[in-house]
């Protein structure tokens, strides 16, 4: 799915999910926090004005991305990063903008990307805090990538999925991941899947309308 097919479906993807706007319908007091709290949050941080300066800088210098995230998705990861306060992030995928609002999110938090499984390999040596993983045109990179920073999490770690709606391979492998026997509450944004590894609460996938 390109970025034009994306836009043209928004609409439609949208509605299917409305009831799902807000936090409706949901009971959990973690999860109505975190979805009108976090993913929701309309706060406008003054880093965002700086980002989007940083951005252009990016884009006039750096070499052309084949996918460049929504600055809605963008800005998402920043809040989750603010939120989750890692030790450390990690980028896995081809280098892309979003990279900017993940080590915005957590001033001095350690960075790493990795834009192949061996390279993964080689820099995930401990606990991964935060996962950001972007290469849904690549569904067996995202699942390799995946096997090797699941054995790594810490009940605090969270895990963010790009792409999980976009194309029937996404969807079956996120569906696949969710049920991992070390996930626990998940978040389904179409855009992104979102997974947390605490299993002190109640097993819980929720559908956000995002």
């Amino acid at each position: 799915m390109n970025q034009l097919l994306l836009t043209i479906k928004r609409p439609f993807v949208q509605l299917s999910r409305f009831r799902h706007r807000q936090g409706y319908g949901v009971h959990s007091p973690f999860a109505f926090n975190f979805i009108t709290q976090v993913i929701y949050q309309r706060t406008p941080y003054y880093k965002y004005s700086d980002l989007l300066k940083a951005e252009k800088e990016w884009m006039r210098t750096a070499p052309p991305c084949p996918w460049n995230e929504s600055l809605p998705m963008k800005r998402l990861l920043f809040r989750l990063v603010n939120h989750a306060r890692p030790a450390n992030i990690v980028d896995a995928g081809t280098s892309t903008p979003a990279s900017l609002y993940l080590q915005a999110g957590r001033t001095g938090a350690e960075y790493v990307n990795a834009q192949g499984v061996e390279e993964l390999s080689q820099k995930v040596k401990e606990t991964v805090d935060f996962l950001y993983l972007h290469d849904w045109n690549h569904p067996e990179f995202v699942e390799e990538a995946f096997r090797i920073c699941v054995n790594r999490t810490t009940p605090q770690s969270m895990f963010v999925i790009n792409g999980i709606g976009y194309t029937p391979h996404m969807r079956a492998l996120w569906k696949k991941l969710r049920q991992e026997e070390a996930a626990g509450i998940t978040f389904d944004l179409y855009d992104a899947g979102i997974l947390f590894f605490d299993k002190t609460m109640n097993k819980q996938d929720y559908i956000v309308c995002f």
